[in-house]
């Protein structure tokens, strides 16, 4: 199956954190070669189904802000892996990093001292 014509479409699958802190991917078809992140269209989804929103106000955005090769599929297909945010109030103007979004915290910390190189290592 990896070697049908895409016909110059990729499959990019994003993925994200969700509120019982597991992983969630779901898959979009673009048109066309992704060569840097900016291309990719934020997304959204039915966050009460897991447990990342009430059900009155569900709907949680994904924001692309790396995407990497598929291995899996090959091509130019991708991995884009995503930032989560909730709407504030049902209002609906104001996005709020979810719970589970912890990429949001960090990114400020990294950001306060980028001569810094982080070490990670298991404890």
């Amino acid at each position: 199956m990896n070697n049908l014509d895409q016909q110059g479409k990729i499959i990019a699958e994003y993925i994200w954190v969700d509120g019982a802190l597991g992983l969630r991917a779901k898959a979009r078809t673009l048109d066309k070669k992704i060569t840097s992140v900016d291309q990719l269209p934020d997304w959204n989804f039915d966050g009460s189904s897991c447990y990342m929103a009430p059900t009155e106000n569900s709907e949680v955005i994904v924001k692309p802000v790396a995407f990497f090769p598929d291995p899996f599929r090959g091509g130019d297909n991708i991995i884009v892996m995503t930032e989560t945010f909730v709407w504030e109030d049902t209002t609906y103007k104001k996005l709020v990093p979810a719970r589970t979004n912890f990429r949001n915290q960090s990114k400020v910390i990294f950001d306060a001292c980028p001569e810094e190189v982080p070490w990670y290592g298991i404890e």
